[in-house]
């Protein structure tokens, strides 16, 4: 897949407006930049990593070196000017389960043992029962530990509904540091999963201190097989190569763009298949059932984040529907183009591969140490 970038596309209609934060390389390798006012402005004698421009707070693009307008620069995935995933340092941190459908479709994994051919029979079995109640109980309430007692009275308590319904979120990493792609990459699913989709989420970036500081979209590529054959697969079927996609930048908050914006947000997915299949998928923010700030202050719990985090928030958006056999819901081609979307944000595209035929993840921890230093951006 080869994309022409288009700021009005990629960033929406109020990339001029916003003031944004990302990655590219100029051909000596990662830069920050900000971009005000559709201008470009290199910050890596700032700060060499995004990471530690956000830490400083050093969100004024006078102190960077203009190098042109955002749709004038040549930026592309695999030109002159490359944009790279907006974040470097930052831990990539998810929270699973936050929507009641995303809940249900998680309980229906487990119980179908990961077999996409039983999951129709599970749902029907339990949409009914427990489909209302879940979406109308606050997490980790008195009414919430009522409807637990009820379904293990029933016999159909999960490992999805305590994190669901109970106090404590579902918190996980999703990949390690560096390893995220960015707009117009390709995604990758294992080459031994046979269902598989794409999880289209609001994620923030936050600070060392905690603070949330900025949102972009995600791409949270999930195995459907291996996590419902048991939650101690999480971690294969959440971290392969290719398998987290952000971007294209990151929008800072500010007083025109602010939490309540991307708790109001509605998100738009559309999955277009080389077979001429098409689906298209939507996630409201208004129907999650943790505040992206309490989801936030669940993430640090105990811990220390020096060059802090991004938060995926979880999604609405679980594809029942049938792609080629009845009766087994969706998962991805080779080939499929997913493109994740909401007003103020833009819109992500990546293309669907394998994560053994998506290119190699090479950049790590030492060749950034060691490029920075080449570049003589380190200092004591």
């Amino acid at each position: 897949m080869s994309l022409t970038f288009d700021p009005a596309d990629a960033l929406g209609s109020e990339w001029r407006a916003g003031r944004w934060l990302g990655r590219i390389d100029r051909g000596d390798g990662p830069s920050p930049v900000l971009v005000v006012d559709g201008i470009v402005h290199d910050m890596v004698r700032v700060a060499p990593t995004v990471a530690e421009l956000v830490a400083q707070g050093a969100f004024d693009p006078a102190q960077g070196e203009a190098i042109g307008a955002l749709d004038a620069i040549g930026l592309s995935v695999d030109g002159d000017v490359r944009l790279l995933s907006p974040i470097d340092l930052q831990c990539v941190k998810a929270s699973g389960v936050t929507f009641a459908v995303s809940a249900m479709e998680r309980v229906i994994e487990e119980q179908a043992r990961g077999d996409a051919s039983a999951a129709a029979d599970v749902r029907a079995r339990l949409e009914g029962r427990i489909g209302g109640s879940m979406r109308a109980v606050v997490p980790g309430s008195p009414e919430a530990a009522a409807l637990k007692q009820a379904l293990i009275d029933e016999g159909l308590w999960s490992q999805y509904l305590e994190v669901a319904i109970g106090p404590d979120a579902e918190i996980f990493t999703k990949s390690p540091v560096l390893s995220t792609v960015g707009w117009g990459a390709e995604v990758g699913i294992r080459s031994d999963s046979s269902w598989n989709n794409p999880e289209p989420e609001v994620v923030l970036l936050v600070d060392p201190a905690g603070r949330a500081v900025g949102a972009t979209l995600g791409n949270d590529v999930n195995l459907r097989d291996f996590e419902g054959r048991s939650a101690l697969l999480l971690g294969k079927a959440k971290d392969n190569n290719a398998s987290c996609s952000l971007g294209a930048f990151v929008r800072l908050f500010d007083d025109d763009f602010t939490m309540d914006d991307v708790r109001g947000a509605e998100i738009s997915l559309r999955i277009e298949g080389t077979d001429g299949y098409t689906l298209d998928g939507a996630s409201s923010m208004n129907q999650i059932s943790r505040d992206p700030e309490e989801l936030v202050r669940q993430s640090l719990s105990e811990h220390h984040y020096p060059d802090g985090f991004v938060l995926f928030l979880g999604t609405l958006f679980a594809p029942t529907q049938d792609r080629d056999v009845p009766g087994q819901g969706f998962t991805h081609k080779v080939g499929d183009t997913v493109a994740i979307a909401t007003p103020r944000l833009g819109r992500l595209v990546n293309a669907v591969t394998t994560s053994k035929a998506a290119a190699p993840w090479t950049f790590g921890l030492s060749a950034l140490i060691r490029n920075l230093a080449a570049r003589g951006l380190l200092s004591a």
